[in-house]
């Protein structure tokens, strides 16, 4: 993948150059770095807060309460997960929260906890492929992130998207789900 984005940005830098001239290239990579940086900055505070929050979580044990509160909606949607269950709360939670990026060591998590109970090593389990396919839906019942980044851009309204996402990723997760369980039926 590094590869394909090396290849990106030596296109866009020859067509750049070709197009418009050294200078304004120049200024449009400065400008594009600068940007980058000072987003970065503005976002960092929501992410620590989350990140945190979501520690605070896990080292209180509340994540073990919120598995036995999901144990039945777990126990349908991972039937083979085994010890993961924390791990797949946690990462249903960050997700839920719309920290994607506190949700993947979370799912890297879980998928090596199944992956250790795998009867067939190598060969992906009914639960592995639901925590694949979920998280790629991805339900989000406040997305934090999104929030930070249209406010950090100056946003007039930055929460005005939750409804829409919320009710976007609710249908993705639900036709998700439905069709996990259908395959796994087969």
């Amino acid at each position: 993948m590094d590869t394909v984005f090396f290849l990106l940005l030596c296109v866009g830098i020859v067509t750049g150059l070709f197009t418009r001239g050294g200078e304004a290239v120049l200024a449009s990579l400065i400008g594009g770095a600068q940007t980058a940086v000072t987003n970065c900055v503005s976002m960092a505070g929501a992410y620590l807060f989350w990140m945190g929050l979501m520690g605070v979580v896990r080292a209180s044990g509340l994540t073990g309460a919120l598995s036995h509160l999901l144990r039945p909606v777990l126990r349908w949607l991972f039937r083979d997960a085994g010890g993961a269950k924390e791990a797949i709360t946690m990462n249903l939670a960050s997700n839920m929260l719309g920290l994607g990026n506190a949700a993947t060591p979370y799912g890297l998590e879980a998928m090596r906890i199944m992956e250790a109970e795998n009867p067939r090593p190598g060969v992906a389990t009914d639960s592995m492929c639901v925590l694949l396919a979920v998280n790629a839906s991805c339900l989000e019942l406040f997305p934090a992130t999104l929030i930070a980044l249209r406010q950090s851009f100056g946003s007039a309204h930055p929460a005005a998207v939750v409804m829409p996402v919320l009710l976007s990723s609710a249908c993705s997760t639900l036709l998700t789900v439905a069709l996990c369980r259908l395959c796994i039926r087969s």
